[in-house]
């Protein structure tokens, strides 16, 4: 089973690197080629074909939602690194402090149901009303940077959301088998952050 495995990756690195065909290309796809969001190396990346045949508004609404994803994802990846070296100390619930709580998934157990009711009731008034607003105080004046930072945001939430799904597979992982990787906390190059 294991040299099956080692095969299948030694193939798919192998065609990782093989030439790419040209000129196969769809008249959706050169559609939206030019968009935000298509830089070098990948270049427009779309392999489940979701852009195939669909209208502007609807590649908009894509964009949006991907946009929004990644900025979910960018305090989802604060919101999981930051207990590990600091907690608030309010109660979640009547007699449950945060710091009662653990990390991570293991964390899932311990939230009482009153607090899970807050955490949903919470992000759903926000994306449902849009409770956050959209407020022009903090807003820096970009100029002629303002796609060059568009770009930015959306490579940013593009990796946010990469590193968020291996915070929760290393932490489920570790969650299943404790000490499977041989440290004792999440964020192993800083080890002064937990006063080592």
């Amino acid at each position: 089973m294991m040299k099956l495995a080692v095969l299948a990756a030694a193939a798919g690195s192998a065609a990782a690197f093989a030439p790419a065909q040209q000129g196969r290309l769809s008249t959706a796809v050169n559609g939206y080629e030019n968009e935000l969001g298509v830089i070098a190396p990948t270049g427009f990346f779309d392999p489940l074909n979701l852009s195939k045949n669909i209208s502007k508004e609807k590649f908009d609404e894509y964009r949006t939602a991907e946009l929004k994803h990644g900025r979910v994802c960018m305090l989802a990846v604060l919101g999981y690194i930051a207990p590990e070296t600091y907690r608030f100390g309010y109660d979640i619930a009547p007699g449950v402090s945060t710091y009662d709580i653990p990390n991570g998934v293991a964390a899932i157990d311990y939230i009482p149901a009153l607090g899970w009711a807050q955490i949903i009731f919470f992000i759903g008034a926000v994306d449902y009303w849009g409770v956050l607003g959209d407020f022009d105080f903090g807003k820096p004046d970009l100029g002629d940077k303002e796609e060059e930072r568009k770009l930015q945001e959306l490579q940013h939430g593009r990796l946010a959301m990469l590193a968020f799904l291996e915070l929760l597979r290393h932490d489920s992982q570790n969650f299943v088998s404790p000490g499977f990787d041989g440290y004792d906390n999440m964020i192993t190059g800083l080890p002064f952050i937990y006063g080592n």
